[in-house]
């Protein structure tokens, strides 16, 4: 499953479809790591990412690369979080909201969860720019180089690497098809 993303991720990348919807899925992944998940919050975001346009293959593989890092930044999310949730001027907002029937099961009260929410909507922007910006450059100076390269050609008759490249070639395939 792991490699048909990474596939599927390759064939966005090099494909002719907009490099905002790959950078929009990255910059899921880093919002959705921040928050802890098993929450009402984390799932309803989750199913957002399946509303709107986005590579879903680059965000099921970058959401997997950053949840193994997010622990380290825990404590500072706690700190961002426990800083938002003691304003003053918000208590009644949060009480209100903790009130309501469905809203306390988005954990909004708990720091982490509450400090990755305020961080990921913090960093979406940035790291969108920032990685459309990195697929757009890829694509305009490394593709052609690297798809020509001796190495990759090299690779290329390696039967495993064949068959991921075939298997590559018909993910693009359907890919391309259904998008």
């Amino acid at each position: 499953m792991f490699v048909k993303w990474i596939a599927t991720l390759i064939v966005a990348v090099n494909a002719n479809n907009r490099a905002g919807e790959v950078a929009a899925g990255i910059s899921f992944a880093l919002l959705l790591a921040l928050i802890p998940s098993g929450n009402l919050l984390w799932i309803v975001l989750f199913i957002i990412t399946f509303l709107v346009k986005v590579n879903l293959a680059g965000e099921l593989l970058f959401l997997a690369l950053f949840k193994l890092l997010a622990p380290l930044s825990d404590g500072l999310l706690h700190r961002l979080g426990a800083w938002v949730l003691s304003r003053p001027f918000l208590q009644d907002p949060f009480t209100t909201a903790y009130n309501l029937p469905l809203l306390p099961l988005s954990l909004f009260n708990n720091t982490i969860v509450m400090g990755g929410l305020i961080a990921g909507l913090l960093f979406w922007v940035p790291v969108f720019f920032l990685f459309r910006q990195l697929v757009i450059l890829y694509r305009r100076r490394l593709r052609d180089k690297i798809a020509g390269s001796r190495l990759v050609k090299a690779l290329g008759r390696v039967p495993l690497v064949a068959s991921v490249g075939n298997a590559v070639r018909r993910i693009g395939g359907v890919y391309l098809s259904v998008r």
